[in-house]
């Protein structure tokens, strides 16, 4: 290989890296910026931060294509932004704006932009695992390839539709991986003390016929690496998958709730921290020389103009009329009489 090849590849692997990083500081620092708007009350109703754990969503969507589906749980802004969404859009929709990605009607909590295939955030717990089981069989009865991408916290494992799901994944072979975000409490609840025989929840995901794989969720080369031989293999009609991304919050669980709640200790949140993968990866590229600091302060500059620019188009998206209340709403006739 030539010296110049080489410094070919060097270039695609630093660009290719800083996409990561790119993709993962803009879901932080939206998340950070979303937390003020809803201390200024831009933003009303619940709110579920996503920060602490962005190397699960960027590091699984970098290993899909763009026609494969998404599907999220109410903690869905990162799995949105990763997927290609808007940030203008996204943000106008958590201001409740015409400019939304749901015109203002879905919020924070339920995000939707089938245009990318991100089908959606949820906000009952598991409610949404049946769907992506759905969306699956949809693709192998038409005879595609395509693989959808489930997110979900511990806390759906024990519930029933969750078992459903995967053993009627299992039972059809179909192309679904199951991606539960492991941050070790659901609410405020320690994983331990909400699911039996807690030792990983890899075994749970066996039990049901699914391979199940355990990857370090703060780690976005980690999760990527993962899920390239993982998507490969689902893709090509072998059992659907359960992976455990071992990750952790760094807010509360919603803005409802203190930044460390009183169920975990600041000392615990500060040695997670640690951890943090951003840190995690520009410590990486740092240490291989694929990256300095200019390219970091360049990234942080665009990133910032990005998110400022989202804010603004938000603030100035008007509110819907109050006709939209009865627009996209079923009714099985108009001819139905009282």
């Amino acid at each position: 290989m030539s010296h110049s090849a080489i410094r070919h590849n060097d270039r695609v692997r630093q660009d290719d890296l800083l996409v990561l990083y790119r993709q993962m500081l803009l879901i932080r620092r939206f998340e950070e910026k979303s937390a003020e708007m809803y201390a200024l009350a831009k933003i009303a109703g619940f709110l579920h931060l996503y920060i602490g754990e962005e190397a699960v969503a960027v590091g699984a969507i970098a290993a899909i294509r763009p026609d494969d589906y998404v599907i999220s749980a109410y903690r869905d802004h990162g799995h949105c932004l990763a997927k290609g969404s808007d940030p203008k859009k996204v943000m106008a929709e958590l201001f409740g704006k015409v400019g939304g990605l749901c015109k203002g009607k879905g919020g924070s909590m339920h995000l939707v932009d089938a245009e990318r295939r991100f089908m959606g955030g949820y906000a009952i717990v598991g409610g949404h695992l049946p769907l992506a089981t759905g969306l699956a069989f949809a693709s192998q009865y038409q005879k595609g390839d395509q693989v959808v991408l489930c997110f979900f916290g511990e806390g759906a494992v024990p519930s029933g539709q969750a078992h459903e799901a995967f053993n009627l994944a299992a039972l059809w072979k179909l192309p679904v991986i199951f991606i539960c975000e492991n941050n070790r409490y659901g609410m405020g609840t320690p994983v331990q003390r909400a699911v039996a025989l807690y030792a990983n929840l890899t075994d749970k995901a066996r039990s049901h016929g699914l391979d199940a794989t355990q990857v370090d969720g703060m780690d976005v080369l980690a999760v990527r690496e993962v899920m390239h031989k993982i998507v490969d293999q689902v893709r090509q009609g072998q059992a659907p998958h359960f992976i455990e991304a071992v990750t952790y919050r760094f807010m509360g669980h919603s803005m409802a709730d203190p930044a460390h709640g009183h169920y975990r200790s600041k000392e615990e949140v500060a040695q997670e921290r640690q951890r943090d993968p951003l840190r995690v990866l520009k410590q990486t590229m740092l240490e291989k020389q694929t990256a300095d600091e200019d390219d970091f302060k360049r990234v942080e500059h665009e990133v910032s103009d990005e998110v400022a620019a989202a804010v603004k188009f938000a603030d100035e998206s008007p509110f819907p009329p109050k006709d939209e209340l009865y627009a996209d709403v079923y009714s099985p006739s108009s001819s139905v009489t009282t």
